[in-house]
């Protein structure tokens, strides 16, 4: 064996030992915060960072990438399975104010942040930058998942999700541009800039669409669930890939097949079933990509490093928040003034105090080129916001949604579902037992029996759904989110049973779904 193979072997051996240490830590955390009371009451992420902390102090030190794989490792499925799981109905009625958020509010978070830095803390301008684009991408994983423990509004959850989504590639993007020019690679020009912008983000969705169409139709022939999952995956990464490689943004085009297969492939190509898998798939795959991510934030500090920068890092802070602040009071009123989207102050401050920065503003962060010589600097201040937002802001939101009277019923509907599936499940079970043919050589007065049991605990249920119904009148909007998506199902169903019996050539999109969004806006009107 050659010493070349042997250093390789246990490179390897070390990466796998790196591996399953944060898969461990990961599962640990994961289940010490579902067993004990006291810490569900703190996000999962949050938890994450805890233990990053605590294995920093310890000195173990979990794992190191080049900076060149953060954002191709990283950033694909995390944008993915985003936008997999965003309804494109409900975020084109608030397209107006996402939009504004997303670019006017990323332009807005980096000037700002970079004039503070550069003027107080005497930060070279071209790093400020760099700092501010960092900075500008919030990703408030912990806290979208607080809103839906809690029962915080759909409404206020799509704002908050769908401006980190589309945030999240325009501040790659704008970091992008940025890189080159402390240096020396690029100068910096408006409309050069401007121009730049455009042929990234135009590149980025036409690549996007090209390929989450054509997979979109491609399922239409089959059936395969582990085959479809595969294209999922291979479409997350492929397009970030393909579409760096032609010159444009590979964060803007995964977000472009996210939403498309999410919202119209795995409705012609995917029946119910393959469409839970691969959701199923995506949910575990983002749960670990952010642990990994969360573990980093905590684990890759040093804290001699963050305690000579302790000014930057509080004027950062201030000028993140100050800008946030603007961004959102200033764009939502504008918004609700053309658009008429009345977003309520109540929305507004969670907005602003819920615009976390995490893994996003980290894998850029880290991605910064090694050659920079303010590299640890820009690190440095990136983490010590991070952490500031995650900690602090984090931990503060629920009592501000409480304060606010933001918190909706949804251990309430958690309940009414629970009774529904079970109300279903029992009729299913009623209804074998009506056909005795079906378990020849038992005794009839053994189904007689059987069904007589199966029909009192349906008949308590459905009383438990009808007291429910009484108290609480709003929970019958779940009767029709659920009736609305079986027939879309039933009706992409059909499509591809046609497909694939060769009665059918041209493709079909679902009708049925434009058809519920033009009732639910002339409900609006």
């Amino acid at each position: 064996m050659t010493l070349e193979s042997t250093l390789g072997d246990a490179a390897i051996e070390q990466n796998l030992e790196q591996f399953l240490l944060v898969l461990s830590v990961s599962l640990s955390v994961a289940t010490i915060s579902r067993i004990f009371a006291w810490f569900r009451k703190i996000p999962y992420t949050l938890l994450l960072v805890i233990a990053g902390l605590i294995l920093s102090i310890v000195n173990v030190r979990l794992v190191n990438l080049s900076p060149e794989l953060i954002l191709e490792i990283f950033l694909p499925p995390l944008l993915f399975e985003a936008a997999w799981n965003i309804r494109w109905r409900n975020l084109r009625r608030d397209l107006a104010p996402v939009t504004l958020f997303a670019v006017v509010g990323v332009i807005i978070s980096i000037g700002g942040i970079a004039i503070a830095i550069n003027q107080l803390a005497g930060i070279p301008l071209p790093i400020a930058l760099l700092v501010g684009a960092s900075l500008s991408a919030t990703d408030p994983v912990s806290v979208i998942a607080l809103f839906r423990e809690l029962g915080a509004s759909k409404r206020l959850t799509m704002l908050m999700e769908g401006e980190s989504l589309f945030n999240d590639g325009v501040a790659v993007v704008a970091f992008s541009l940025l890189v080159g020019i402390p240096l020396g690679t690029a100068e910096f020009s408006m409309s050069t800039t401007l121009a730049t912008f455009f042929v990234f983000v135009g590149i980025g969705i036409g690549v996007g669409s090209l390929i989450g169409f054509g997979i979109s139709f491609l399922t239409q022939r089959f059936d395969l669930p582990l085959v479809e999952q595969s294209l999922t995956l291979v479409s997350a990464y492929g397009t970030y890939l393909i579409t760096e490689e032609l010159g444009g943004s590979g964060v803007i085009s995964v977000v472009t097949v996210g939403i498309i297969l999410g919202n119209f492939g795995s409705r012609i190509g995917m029946n119910p079933r393959t469409r839970l898998i691969v959701s199923e798939f995506w949910d575990f795959l983002a749960f670990f990509v952010n642990s990994i991510v969360f573990l980093l934030i905590g684990d890759q500090i040093d804290f001699s490093s963050l305690a000579n920068n302790l000014d930057l890092i509080a004027v950062t802070i201030a000028a993140v928040l100050l800008t946030r602040a603007i961004a959102i009071y200033g764009l939502a009123a504008i918004s609700n003034w053309v658009a008429k989207s009345d977003i309520g102050w109540r929305d507004q401050t969670v907005l602003w105090w819920g615009g976390l920065r995490g893994s996003v503003s980290i894998a850029i962060a880290l991605s910064v080129p090694v050659i920079l010589p303010d590299r640890q600097d820009i690190i440095d201040t990136v983490f010590g916001v991070v952490l500031f937002t995650l900690l602090v802001q984090g931990l503060s939101t629920q009592f501000l949604l409480s304060k606010l009277n933001l918190v909706g019923d949804q251990p309430l509907r958690q309940q009414y579902s629970e009774a529904n599936a079970r109300r279903v499940a029992l009729n299913r079970v009623l209804h074998a037992l009506s056909d005795p043919s079906r378990y020849p050589g038992i005794d009839s007065e053994f189904f007689r029996y059987q069904q007589g049991l199966v029909k009192g605990q349906l008949n308590g249920i459905e009383d438990e759904m009808a007291k429910l119904q009484r108290e609480h009148p709003q929970l019958r909007e779940l009767n029709v989110e659920q009736m609305r998506e079986e027939l879309l199902d039933i009706e992409a169903d059909t499509y591809a049973e046609f497909i694939r019996a060769g009665r059918l050539n041209n493709q079909l999109s679902p009708l049925l779904q434009e058809v519920l969004i033009e009732a639910d806006e002339k409900l609006l009107e």
